[in-house]
């Protein structure tokens, strides 16, 4: 089994690389405290033939694999923490799901501005009732003459605050195989949002409400079941997540041990403390087995788009990885790695928020417990027996 990268793999990892450092590294700390989506990143990667990575060339994009844009995020997210989001928008999020599903008209009308880094889409799937029982989405779509009416409304939705266009859950009916989604641009009627709230990595989101809003026909992305389509496309989302917060947890532990390297206390540099030595060897040891579970669900992939079971295994080691790294590096660094002058200190906020955003840890933990015993286990508390019909005598 060969866990090198191909020739092409490592030049184009190389020709990221210089990208990023040269282009994006500069203005990385601004992008970091900036709340707005970083479409000046976007741009730039646009630029750089860094979106659009899986999508084919006749739609626009690059005609590339996965595991490419696995490594283009990766090489970004290591110079810019917050401008790989850019890479994400462009290569894994709602764009992936709706390139892979989307009418010719459909692609026509929104996909050269998305490749461009210039149209911002959001997904719109959870709900205050519907949160990792995401089927339980109360968001309806109901015939209204040739078209349909939408009403319901969302929570927590990516880049809700900015983005142009959203890509929508919404239910056509009872049970989960009338669930399906639409497209609706910023500025329908009815289509209105609330107040702005802020994460704890200071990005912003705004619930979305939406009353008897008219839907076209031309509107609908995925109609009736549609579900399990939706979820195989956000699989790829989730190796996105995943990737970051590797590569997040990574330039943690760089900035850790260039520091522990330069840092004397006692009269010795912070790095010859075998209690630090440790610390970088857990570290080093969770990166890069995380690494290998996201290559192998990004090599794995069947037609571009991988396995639950490979994501779900991914992404919980990679949002464990990074996460502990960035927060031992905090711990190493001690008030420098605390300051926000310092990007480590971003890098343990954002790291926090991909435990919970895409599928919580106790929910890719619930995925692999399927994958492992090849049965599903339901959440849901058991439906109380049929009453039994009283036989006369």
């Amino acid at each position: 089994m060969n866990f090198n990268p191909t020739p092409e793999q490592e030049m184009f990892r190389d020709n990221v690389r210089r990208f990023a450092r040269a282009h994006l590294a500069p203005d990385a700390l601004k992008r970091a405290h900036n709340p707005n989506f970083p479409l000046d990143a976007a741009r730039l990667a646009a630029e750089s033939g860094l979106l659009g990575i899986t999508i084919p060339e006749a739609d626009g994009g690059q005609g590339g694999t996965l595991m490419d844009a696995i490594i283009a995020i990766e090489e970004v997210a290591l110079a810019d923490p917050r401008g790989a989001d850019a890479i994400q928008q462009g290569n894994f999020g709602a764009i992936r799901t709706f390139a892979e599903y989307a009418s010719p008209m459909q692609k026509e009308r929104y996909l050269p501005g998305m490749l461009r880094g210039e149209t911002l889409i959001g997904l719109g799937m959870t709900e205050a009732s519907a949160g990792s029982a995401v089927t339980d989405l109360e968001t309806r779509i109901v015939p209204d003459g040739d078209g349909y009416r939408l009403s319901g409304a969302k929570v927590f939705t990516s880049h809700s605050a900015e983005a142009d266009v959203f890509l929508i859950y919404c239910r056509f009916g009872p049970g989960v195989g009338n669930i399906g989604s639409v497209i609706i641009e910023r500025g329908r009627e009815g289509f209105s949002f609330g107040k702005p709230s802020s994460y704890m990595n200071t990005e912003q989101w705004c619930p979305l409400f939406f009353d008897d809003v008219r839907i076209e026909a031309d509107d609908i992305l995925l109609g009736p079941g549609g579900f399990k389509k939706q979820i195989a496309g956000f699989n790829a989302e989730r190796l996105g997540n995943a990737a970051r917060a590797r590569a997040l947890g990574e330039f943690a532990f760089n900035a850790a041990r260039e520091h522990a390297v330069e840092r004397r206390q006692f009269g010795r540099p912070l790095c010859e403390f075998q209690g630090l030595q440790w610390k970088f060897a857990d570290m080093l040891v969770a990166l890069e087995s995380a690494r290998l579970l996201l290559y192998r669900a990004a090599v794995q992939a069947d037609i571009g788009l991988p396995s639950a079971q490979d994501t779900a295994l991914a992404k919980l080691m990679c949002n464990r990885a990074g996460f502990d790294s960035a927060n031992e590096a905090v711990q190493i660094m001690g008030g420098t790695g605390y300051c926000d002058e310092h990007l480590v200190e971003y890098c343990f906020r954002k790291t926090r928020g991909w435990m919970i955003a895409g599928g919580s840890l106790e929910v890719m933990k619930n995925r692999v417990a399927e994958g492992i015993f090849e049965r599903r286990f339901s959440q849901r508390p058991p439906r109380p027996a049929s009453p039994v019909a009283e036989v006369s005598s």
